[in-house]
């Protein structure tokens, strides 16, 4: 979950699970700061109200009325990035054994008392933050509560060797079947390894290695723990329908014992250029060659994100896009161009990848590519052009809001990534003033000679890369 826009940069989650109950585990009532607020731009409103318990849970309110359901979001602001070299995928694995019992929960109950009572629960982990979330019918939220508190509070007394080793083994089944082993899967790691210098902590993958999964002991594992999943790193997030009065009681009753963590030193994490253009090819077990341009940006603190957002959509959101119509519809040289930023937390990728028909080359599509790019820098775009830009845009904005998981998501990030839940209100007022002399500039700021080239081809068919000649193999095992 990165921007309320779009989704994240690259995200992992378990399979779909669930569960509930409710059972008080302590109750002294905590201080709690309440500033109240309601972001609201023109007829676009989520209610809320923010406060803090005494050992730093931010928790977020909103009620809505129109669907007797309720979505729980516990957001910890911790992903990939706080890991280290060497002892990577924490994060994510972290995911998974959050689902496998806690103190006061066995192992199954939590599926069984959210999708046995009609609702579900899962989880996703990206570069920046790890997210756990139900949906539930109104009457079990308490039991919701309490599940999310558990686990934050409780889950180290029932990891033991046995359940890692078994959550171990499903994220490297996960790392088989969704990069390994899928088509073009290798993409992203590849990409993240050639952009960012070697330590960076956007330069290894969210999933983890292979080698790094294995080594992990259950003390590494229970240290991280200990360090990023404590109420003082987390925002509990509340939307749907109920009473504030009543969910602010069950908060307090589940919440208020948990003790306060230590005091965490986040990394530095630096925006990065490239000096020249780097050209890559991967053998992948795939029929068709695919490109992928891949610039360095910016991340979800810098107001240009917004503004990259507006370039994408006006190079390929739509059949009247320049890329896809020229590319697709006109000459009929791609069967599809997508292109996107993708933003985490302290820096971006921004994206563009073409699959060619038969009979059109990855370089064919790459100089064509890069001709109709070198035009938008030169003229900028048009205003209709960023006009429908920013109509997709405000439609995608709006349709999320439908649901209450999407509003807990919305005001959990901005609390996390700016200390303000109604953060929203910013990014989408800049996203719909963006003009197309900003859309101009960073198209010539960003998309300049300093990128990955990136060819995925066929075992055995590296001469299908764009401009082969020039192009420098990845290696199997590489960026792993």
């Amino acid at each position: 979950m990165s921007r309320i826009f779009r989704s994240p940069a690259r995200a992992y989650g378990r399979g779909v699970a669930t569960a509930l109950l409710g059972v008080a585990l302590a109750a002294p009532i905590a201080p709690a700061q309440k500033p109240s607020s309601s972001a609201t731009h023109g007829q676009i409103t989520i209610p809320f109200e923010k406060y803090q318990l005494a050992n730093g849970l931010t928790v977020i309110l909103s009620p809505d009325h129109s669907v007797p359901t309720v979505a729980v979001d516990v957001m910890f602001h911790v992903g990939s990035k706080n890991e280290v070299p060497g002892r990577t995928g924490f994060a994510h694995l972290f995911e998974h054994v959050m689902f496998t019992g806690s103190g006061h929960v066995p192992y199954g109950l939590h599926d069984k008392l959210t999708e046995g009572v009609g609702g579900f629960n899962n989880g996703s982990t990206n570069n920046d933050i790890t997210t756990y979330y139900e949906i539930v019918p109104s009457n079990y939220l308490e039991s919701a509560i309490w599940l999310e508190s558990d686990r934050m509070g409780y889950l180290l007394d029932a990891l033991d060797l046995d359940k890692l080793n078994a959550q171990r083994d499903i994220v490297k089944n996960e790392r088989r079947q969704r990069v390994d082993n899928q088509p073009y899967g290798r993409t992203s790691e590849i990409l993240d390894a050639a952009t960012y210098p070697k330590g960076h902590p956007y330069s290894w993958p969210v999933i983890g290695s292979m080698t790094d999964l294995s080594a992990a002991s259950v003390e590494d594992v229970k240290n991280f723990f200990r360090v990023y999943y404590a109420p003082n790193n987390a925002t509990l997030t509340i939307a749907g329908d109920f009473e504030p009065a009543q969910a602010k009681a069950w908060v307090q009753k589940y919440f208020v014992d948990l003790p306060r963590g230590k005091a965490i030193v986040r990394p530095q994490v630096r925006l990065v250029t490239l000096a020249g253009e780097k050209r890559l090819v991967f053998e992948d077990r795939v029929q068709v060659p695919r490109l992928t341009l891949s610039w360095p940006t910016v991340g979800e603190t810098n107001d240009d994100d917004h503004v990259l957002d507006v370039l994408a959509s006006v190079l390929a959101g739509s059949r009247t896009s320049r890329l896809q119509k020229e590319l697709v519809y006109d000459r009929q040289w791609a069967t599809s161009v997508i292109a996107g930023q993708g933003t985490s937390e302290n820096a971006g990728k921004f994206l563009i990848t073409l699959t060619p028909r038969p009979g059109h080359t990855l370089t064919e599509l790459e100089l064509a590519a890069d001709s109709i790019i070198e035009r938008l820098q030169r003229d900028g775009p048009t205003d209709d052009e960023v006009a429908r830009a920013k109509a997709g845009i405000e439609l995608g904005f709006v349709s999320g809001l439908e649901s209450n998981l999407n509003k807990a998501f919305t005001l959990a990030q901005g609390q996390v990534f700016h200390n303000d839940p109604g953060f929203y209100r910013k990014q989408y007022s800049e996203a719909q003033s963006v003009t197309p002399a900003e859309v101009k500039r960073v198209a010539n700021r960003y998309l300049t000679k300093g990128r990955v080239v990136l060819s995925v081809v066929p075992v055995g068919k590296k001469q299908d890369a764009a401009k082969a000649e020039q192009s420098v193999t990845v290696s199997d095992d590489g960026a792993r």
